[in-house]
């Protein structure tokens, strides 16, 4: 009987790269492409659930197009959006997942006319996820590392980037149209932004549109640097190698859940 409302759902799935959604657009079954602002969105089946796969490219305002164009020309009820980030504090390690609680636009400032980091006239500075939806990806993301991390990515590839014991962890993400590879900057944005767990250029941007689309969303994030002055280093290598794998298998992992137990 779980079909018929599992097939209501239409789950966007967002990525900045193309190397971050490698795998996804492979798996839809019965996929139809459609061309729209310069983007190509993917549609189809994915391991039962009506999905949209679509690259948004790098920053808030290309993301916050994506998003907005997901919901409304194709419908999408639910968006994930998945990737990789830098490390926003020094527990969290190279191959950690993030798994967004709440997002924030680390270089919004309008202050003195309004407080800092608060988005003008929404009275927010911190944007919240679907909490069912986040409880879902979070244990898809564990189950992913207890029996399936040893068996998607190489040992050699797991060496290379000490992927010893990697964690899953929840808490605040900041966006903003920087790439950090600063340390001072990553400690400055810890003072400022308790609970930081990562740093990106797009999540927090799909957080607003969604929040002002009433739209649930969440946002995982694989940990490719720490965001200091190192972060460059064999960046595409990881997403390639270890991001990619992750998105692909924890996506798999949420999907299925979703087919069995829609929210």
């Amino acid at each position: 009987m779980h079909n018929g409302p599992a097939k209501e759902m239409r789950l966007g799935i967002i990525s900045a790269l193309h190397e971050e959604q490698a795998g996804l657009v492979e798996a839809l079954q019965g996929p139809s492409t459609l061309i729209h602002g310069k983007r190509e969105y993917f549609l189809g089946q994915l391991w039962e659930i009506d999905a949209v796969c679509v690259l948004s490219r790098i920053g808030k305002v290309a993301a916050a197009m994506t998003a907005t164009t997901l919901v409304e020309k194709f419908g999408v009820t639910h968006i994930l959006f998945t990737g990789v980030a830098g490390a926003g504090d020094a527990s969290i390690r190279v191959g950690d997942i993030v798994v967004a609680e709440s997002l924030v636009q680390h270089d919004m400032d309008a202050s003195p006319l309004f407080p800092r980091f608060e988005v003008p006239l929404t009275g927010q500075t911190h944007f919240q996820p679907d909490a069912r939806l986040s409880l879902r990806v979070s244990s898809a993301a564990h189950a992913f590392l207890d029996e399936e991390l040893t068996h998607a990515i190489a040992q050699a590839d797991r060496e290379q980037f000490g992927l010893r014991q990697p964690r899953v962890h929840r808490g605040l993400i900041a966006s903003g149209d920087q790439f950090v590879q600063d340390a001072a900057k990553i400690d400055a944005m810890n003072a400022a932004l308790p609970g930081l767990v990562a740093v990106e250029m797009e999540g927090a941007a799909v957080a607003q549109v969604c929040h002002e689309l009433h739209v649930p969303f969440a946002v995982i994030r694989a940990i490719s640097d720490n965001a200091n002055e190192h972060a460059a280093h064999d960046f595409m290598g990881f997403v390639k190698t270890v991001a990619a794998q992750y998105a692909f298998h924890i996506t798999r992992r949420l999907c299925r859940d979703l087919a069995a137990a829609p929210l």
